[in-house]
């Protein structure tokens, strides 16, 4: 486990969340969820070690994050703010090479690499016709994507974003989610990230750390959504066309769920597949033969034999 929480007390003068137990691994995206106030900010905090915990550990590669220097947690882990200052005379090839600055002294010039990796990254994030443009004039979509640009000018193997998708149209936030995704994939990047908008973001997501009276509840998307009635809106988001759906015979909200966590592990065919929901149990027929599932994480790793 890259990033793992132990028994950990979150807060200030009393915990926010008690006896956290969570963990995630490079290439996962997880989505942080919970109401306001319920200390999702301060959980960020106490993983980048600005808040300390009130019992417990946090881990990075296995280091207790304080045993570890600022610079040195720098360089695991980028952070995108939702309210970041906006450099006002920065361009967005200024913005993004300065992911830089944890590797030189405050005044550098960069090298003839780091020159063509942040070139390389404005083309990753199609920011390219942007690159000279001030960062004033961008619009919000490519200004938070110019901001993730900077995060992985780091090198750092954790994202974390705060509310990436604040006050962006649901196309910019569909670009960002993916775009955080494929990173999160191809790069394999841990990707953290809170968001209001997490029934979007859900489908994005491979994990959810879910804070509710005063505990962290942790697992694959659809299991924690299936724990908690109180976060099941069905709604199926087309986000992968090249996913190809199987027939499924359940309520609506357990269709959903599964629909979620199958278009965003599958590129493929899977209409030969047929689901059934029997008293918990998932039922899934394939080539004249049955197999059954108890969670989506049993039905991901059966699908993944066949296919």
């Amino acid at each position: 486990m890259y990033l793992q929480i132990k028994q950990a007390d979150i807060g200030y003068d009393k915990p926010l969340i008690s006896n956290a137990d969570a963990n995630l691994n490079l290439g996962d995206v997880c989505l942080l969820i919970g109401n306001n106030g319920v200390g999702k900010t301060t959980l960020i905090k106490s993983v980048l070690h600005q808040t300390p915990l009130l019992s417990g550990e946090i881990s990075i590669n296995h280091k207790n994050i304080k045993h570890l220097s600022v610079k040195e947690i720098a360089e695991h882990i980028a952070i995108v703010f939702s309210k970041s200052v906006i450099p006002q005379n920065h361009t967005v090839e200024d913005l993004i090479s300065l992911g830089k600055y944890i590797y030189y002294p405050y005044y550098f010039e960069l090298k003839k690499e780091d020159k063509k990796e942040v070139s390389k990254i404005i083309r990753e994030l199609n920011l390219d016709q942007y690159k000279h443009t001030l960062l004033r004039n961008l619009s919000d979509g490519n200004l938070q994507k110019a901001f993730i640009g900077r995060a992985l000018t780091q090198n750092s193997p954790i994202i974390i974003l705060d509310e990436p998708t604040t006050h962006l149209d649901e196309k910019n936030k569909i670009i960002i989610l993916k775009t955080l995704r494929k990173l999160a994939k191809q790069q394999n990047k841990l990707i953290l990230f809170s968001s209001h908008d997490w029934r979007l973001a859900k489908e994005f997501a491979d994990k959810i750390w879910y804070v509710k009276d005063q505990k962290l509840y942790s697992g694959m998307v659809e299991d924690i959504l299936l724990q908690h009635e109180e976060l099941v809106n069905p709604s199926l988001f087309e986000v992968n066309k090249n996913f190809v759906p199987p027939h499924i015979a359940a309520p609506d909200f357990y269709k959903e769920m599964l629909y979620s966590i199958l278009q965003k592990n599958f590129q493929k065919d899977l209409s030969p597949l047929h689901f059934e929901l029997q008293d918990k149990i998932w039922v899934i027929s394939h080539d004249s033969s049955e197999h059954q599932c108890e969670s989506f994480e049993e039905i991901v790793n059966f699908i993944r034999t066949i296919y």
